[in-house]
């Protein structure tokens, strides 16, 4: 069973061209579709959207949840880093030739 939503009489038709388009972009062949039916059809979509244009929905819906502190990011300023001698320090039993030693992370299992 079709309902069908009754719709004014100012309703909008769909031209040849955007009819044709419409099958190349559905990969419809004129030969396998009822051109009239599908017209018909076409046009009723179109006119559903005068009647969803009567709802209002300006209205942001991100309005309805408040700000968050994520929003605010930190200032950009540079601050200095760690000295080379510094780190050394701190890790000193496994820097090797200008390298820290880490454990192996591939091998069995990996």
């Amino acid at each position: 069973m079709c309902y069908t939503l009754p719709m004014s009489n100012e309703m909008k038709s769909v031209d040849q061209t955007t009819l044709e388009n419409l099958l190349y972009l559905s990969r419809l062949s004129p030969e396998s579709t009822d051109m009239a039916t599908l017209k018909r059809q076409v046009d009723e979509i179109v006119g559903y959207f005068k009647i969803l244009s009567k709802y209002d929905d300006s209205e942001n819906p991100y309005d309805a949840y408040p700000t968050t502190e994520a929003e605010k990011l930190r200032e950009d300023e540079i601050v200095p880093g760690l000295e080379m001698h510094d780190v050394k320090k701190i890790n000193e039993s496994n820097f090797l030739d200008g390298y820290f030693q880490v454990p192996k992370v591939l091998g069995e299992g990996a």
